[in-house]
């Protein structure tokens, strides 16, 4: 039997470009080259689908310089990838498809929905589960179902932004400062505001209506800032990785504190108040299993002193940069990165049989 020919799709057009290329290098690097054939393919800022030749171009970036196109077809009697060289058009068959893209137009449901269309197997949550995930609104809701504690919300659209200060005085009537202001439908912290007083409320309103025209306002929760890794569906029992704990170097964990400050540091197996870490375990699989996850996610959570437990939000596609908690937290219990990245593989062929 040959090898199996993977799609490795990454970068995007969402504000987590550069942290999909940074998840896709490593992953890259992961993958079963004696078991797979890799053809790997990265969407620039502005969309266009490109074909990448070698590993290295992405991490230098220079794949964005290239100029062959490469692009998914939707047509399921295919099941290819379509080349565009100089004038002529190729088709190559392929296996899988592993979308290493964040946030927007990637983890959303988007690249989900184009890989059912073409009737191709894909790493990770289907098109529901990644599209209720990435919306931040949305996934209090199903959370409240549940009765899983999170924090106290109110969502507000672009349109109440007309009257600013009617807005302003929703918020006021139902939190205490400080607050949380934040677009739903992003990820990595981008655009996500600590608002301490009504001067800063309006800026933080517009800064988050740059990135999406629905946007979640929440009290703030003073506690451990932790997160819990999932894994599995189908034949595979849904699991929970330990937890770890977000030790941030500004005053909270923004984009710049994730991915750039080498004082914000990670820590696995904190020592959490009396069974905390067994429960943000049971939550983050209870939401999985809600949302009807599938291979991987990522759920993130307050502790506080006291001890209680506090949802914050989960991740379909979750980072797999050189300080993600993910991989990270699957190391900690004695499964490396090759393993890992098997492990979610298997599970996407496993769905479409």
């Amino acid at each position: 039997m040959g090898k199996q020919t993977i799609a490795v799709i990454f970068g995007g057009q969402s504000s987590e470009h550069e942290i999909s290329c940074m998840s896709a290098a490593n992953i890259i690097e992961q993958i079963d080259r004696e078991r797979y054939e890799l053809l790997l393919v990265g969407i620039t800022k502005d969309g266009h689908w490109i074909k990448v030749d070698r590993p290295e171009e992405v991490r230098d970036g220079s794949w964005r310089e290239k100029k062959t196109g490469a692009w998914l077809s939707p047509d399921a009697t295919q099941k290819c990838l379509m080349i565009h060289e100089q004038a002529a058009f190729t088709k190559v068959e392929i296996d899988l498809v592993f979308p290493i893209l964040h946030g927007l137009y990637g983890e959303d449901g988007t690249i989900q929905g184009l890989c059912e269309l073409a009737g191709i197997p894909y790493v990770g949550c289907g098109v529901a589960a990644s599209a209720v995930a990435m919306d931040k609104g949305l996934t209090k809701l199903v959370v409240q179902s549940l009765g899983i504690d999170q924090a106290s919300f109110l969502l507000v659209t672009e349109i109440d932004l007309v009257d600013m200060v009617a807005v302003m005085n929703r918020v006021e009537d139902r939190f205490s400062y400080p607050v949380f202001v934040k677009p739903c439908n992003a990820g990595s912290s981008c655009g996500v505001t600590k608002v301490r007083d009504r001067d800063e409320l309006a800026e933080a309103f517009r800064e988050a209506a740059r990135y999406d025209r629905r946007i979640l306002v929440e009290e703030a929760i003073t506690g451990h800032e932790v997160e819990c890794a999932v894994l599995g569906g189908g034949r595979m029992p849904v699991q929970a990785s330990g937890v770890g704990e977000i030790l941030a170097a500004a005053d909270f964990y923004d984009y710049e504190a994730k991915y750039f400050n080498t004082e914000s540091r990670t820590m696995t197996d904190p020592p959490l108040p009396g069974d905390a870490a067994e429960r943000v375990r049971d939550a983050a699989i209870r939401i999985f299993r809600a949302i009807d996850g599938y291979g991987l996610a990522r759920a993130d959570f307050f502790v506080t002193d006291s001890g209680r437990v506090v949802f914050n939000e989960i991740n379909t596609m979750p980072g797999f940069t050189a300080i993600s908690m993910y991989p990270v937290l699957w190391e900690a219990r004695g499964k490396d990165k090759r393993t890992l990245i098997q492990e979610l593989i298997t599970l996407a062929f496993e769905r479409a049989h």
